[in-house]
Formats: structure tokens, sequence, C-alpha cells
């Protein structure tokens, strides 16, 4: 049977007329496996030449399209002490609601009655820079009073300065006469004594001719002397102008020094005024965030600071809220190397998890469970996982996404790429390359118009 031996059986014995010798002679051993192998080597043949679509795969997550529709904590601007809940975890609140009441730990602000005080302080300083502004209009109405006055005795004084150098004036002219009646009158004592000495005239009229001339002198001095009181007058007008100019300086001076002042304590009282009304605004303002109040509707999700009397710094977080109508959208990761290939409405299969799912990578269309996406926006920017961040958002084209996702739950993600040949897909894995490169036809269309 094995031909070990040189002497075979078959050549002495015919063994094919024989039962046995039928059944192994002249059967054909492994026709249907040869039939299979043909069939499955032109079915594998043919499947190669299928069209195959190529893809990205990432990992990412449930999100929202716009950040303040994201899961987020409430904080306090000031630190305090908690007072009493007003809500229970799972609670839907909706905008204005109060979640909880808190009181003040800091000393300063422990007065029940600190803003009626502080508006009465400010209300008080406001009386005092009305007054102030009084005081300077009241100086206002001295200096305008001072500076008339000043006016009107000024053209007094120059009225009697120019009376004064008239009286000079006229001093002046008596005395040139005085001088004059004086040479007359000392010519006839000259005559007088003449005639005298010669015995044509008495000495009587020259006794008289002196009197004459002693009486003309003695005019003549008394006018100089009221010509120099007069020349005195004038420097006593002079002077007194000055002093008037100097007197009403003075007073306008005090009196612009009394403005001045008052002008300068109610800008300092309008500070004080200010300040006043700031720390009035800031303490009602600090008295309503003594409420922690929903800053738009949603779910509690979690109190992250329990109790009641707990106290707290500014800015910790004290309950987690998340918004009731949100955007969802997916955020996934893919490689660097495939971050050229990804574009803005790229089209992306979605798979949820916790919702069943057939995938098949090549060929989406047959796949069951998956949920159509499209690419909005792609990080500029590495992540810290090394990979960059691609935003997905609803696909308005496909069934909607599935009502009770939420945000934070996983995501599998399938970026369609152009359709290649099954072969022409394998060829790729075997050897590493990456998919083709390539620019959607809009973006072509685009920068070819350009």
């Amino acid at each position: 049977m094995l031909n070990i031996s040189k002497n075979p059986i078959k050549t002495n014995v015919d063994l094919a007329g024989s039962t046995s010798g039928k059944l192994v002679f002249h059967k054909k051993y492994y026709k249907y496996f040869n039939r299979f192998l043909i069939g499955f080597s032109i079915t594998g043949f043919i499947i190669l030449f299928l069209p195959w679509t190529q893809n990205i795969t990432g990992r990412g997550n449930v999100t929202t399209l716009t950040p303040d529709q994201r899961p987020q904590t409430i904080q306090s601007q000031i630190p305090g002490r908690i007072e009493k809940w007003y809500v229970r975890e799972g609670d839907y609140v909706s905008k204005g609601d109060t979640i909880l009441r808190i009181s003040e730990v800091k000393s300063e602000y422990f007065d029940p009655n600190l803003v009626e005080r502080t508006a009465q302080q400010r209300d008080a300083k406001s009386f005092a820079v009305k007054a102030y502004e009084q005081k300077v209009g009241a100086q206002d109405l001295r200096i305008k009073a001072l500076v008339e006055e000043r006016k009107l005795k000024l053209e007094k004084a120059r009225n009697k300065l120019i009376q004064a150098r008239l009286k000079v004036e006229a001093d002046s002219i008596d005395l040139e006469a005085a001088k004059t009646n004086l040479i007359i009158a000392q010519t006839k004592y000259n005559r007088a004594d003449t005639l005298y000495q010669d015995g044509f005239v008495a000495l009587k009229n020259v006794e008289d001719a002196r009197v004459k001339l002693q009486e003309t002198e003695a005019k003549r001095i008394s006018q100089q002397a009221k010509l120099l009181a007069s020349k005195n007058e004038v420097i006593n007008a002079q002077i007194e102008i000055s002093r008037i100019n100097a007197e009403y300086a003075d007073k306008i001076s005090k009196a612009e020094s009394d403005k001045f002042t008052a002008q300068s304590s109610q800008f300092d009282t309008e500070a004080q005024v200010s300040k006043l009304e700031n720390e009035f605004s800031n303490y009602q303002i600090r008295n309503s965030l003594l409420y922690i109040t929903a800053p738009f509707d949603g779910w509690i999700n979690k109190a992250l600071r329990g109790g009641v009397g707990v106290t707290f710094k500014e800015g910790e977080a004290l309950v987690g809220l998340m918004p009731a109508s949100v955007d969802l959208a997916v955020e996934t990761f893919v490689e660097p190397i495939d971050l050229p290939l990804m574009h803005l409405g790229e089209e992306v299969r979605i798979q949820f998890d916790g919702w069943p799912a057939i995938i098949f990578s090549g060929w989406p269309n047959v796949s069951y469970g998956t949920y159509g996406g499209k690419v909005v926006a792609v990080e500029n920017f590495i992540s810290d996982n090394g990979k960059f961040r691609v935003l997905l958002a609803p696909d308005e084209n496909d069934h909607p996404w599935p009502k009770d996702i939420r945000a934070g739950s996983g995501a599998f993600t399938m970026a369609l790429l152009e359709d290649v040949p099954i072969w022409f897909e394998l060829w790729r894995q075997l050897n590493g390359f990456p998919p083709n490169y390539y620019q959607p036809q809009d973006n072509a269309g685009k920068s070819s118009k350009k």
C-alpha cells in the first residue's frame, strides 16, 4: 500500500475487481473541498475589488457645543457660612431660584443695619457738600463786593488827587502873585525911602511902605506854605490810592483764600461722598450675594459643600449645576498624522457607550447603531494626551441622536474618508501608510477660485 516493497501486490493480484478496491482506487478524493477552495478564491478575488471607505477612528466624550451649556459649579464671590439649603441633589431649578443662604464671617459686615448707616453717612456728607457750595458762593459775592468797593474808593481817591493837584496849581499861581506883590511893595518902599532921603515925602509914607512890604512878605511866605501843604495833599492822595489798593488786595486775597479753602473742603467732602456711595453700592450688592441663586435653568448635580454651619472662602465651589437645555456634541481625539485629513463639515459616524451597535468600519452603510455627526471645530494645538481635539455636532441629515445620552459619556468615532478598493486598503495597512491625503471638493473649489 505504501509502495515500500519492490514487489507490489497490484502486479500479482487484481485489486480493482474487489469491493474495497473499487472504493479506494476509483474515488476522486477532495472533490468538494477543491470546489470550495476554487469558489472561495474567486470570491476573495472579487472582494478585493469591492469599495472600502477609509476612516479615522478615535475615542471621545459627549460634551456641548457652547461653553455656557456645559456642567459647571456655582461659587460664592464672598467668604461666608452656610445657613440654609433650599434644594436637594437632583432637583430642577429655574433661573433666579434660591439654592442656599449664607451669612457673613467677617466682623466688619456683622452689623445688620450696615447699609442704612452707610446711607445716613452719605446723606450727611452730601449736606456738607451743599454747605460748602453755599460758602463758596458767599465768598464769590464777597469778592465781587470788595472789587466794587475798591473801584469806588479808588475813584474817590483819584478825584481827591486831581483836586490836590489843582490846588497845588492854584497855590502856585497865588505864590507867583504874592512874589509879584512883594516886588511891587519892595519897589514902592525903595521909592518912598529915596523920596524921603531927598525930602520930598514925609517919614510916615516911608513907614507905611515898610509896613506894606512886610505884609506882602508875610503873604508870600504864607502862600508858599500853602503850596507846600497842597503838594503834601497830592502825596497823601497818591499814598491813599496805594493804601486802598493794598488794603483791598489783602481783603480780596483773604476772601479768595477762604473761597479756595471752602472749595478744597467741598472737593474732599465730594470724594468722601463718592467713597460712601461706592461702599453703599458694595454693601447692597454684598447683601444680595448672601443668597446663592441659579444662573440658568438646570439640574442640581451635587452639593460640593454639604451641611449647615460650614464656612468657605470666596471662589470655592458650592454646588454643581447641569443646564437643562443643551446642544450636545462629541469631542474626539485624532493622531497628529491624521490631522490633515480632518476638515470642517467632514462626516463622522459615532457609537455611544451604552447603545449597542454592529460596526463595519469600511462599509458605514451596513453598520447598525451608529449616528451621524459633522466636524465643526478642529483644535490648533495638541492636547495633553498627545492628540488633537476635534468637536463634532449632530448631522441634521441623519437620524437624531438618542435623547438619553448625557454629557460626559464615552463615544467611539469614525471619520469617513475616500472610497478605495479593499486590496489597496490591505496594501496600505500592511505597509503602515496613512490614509490618502485629499481636500474636500468645496475647499478645492474655493481655493481654485482664489
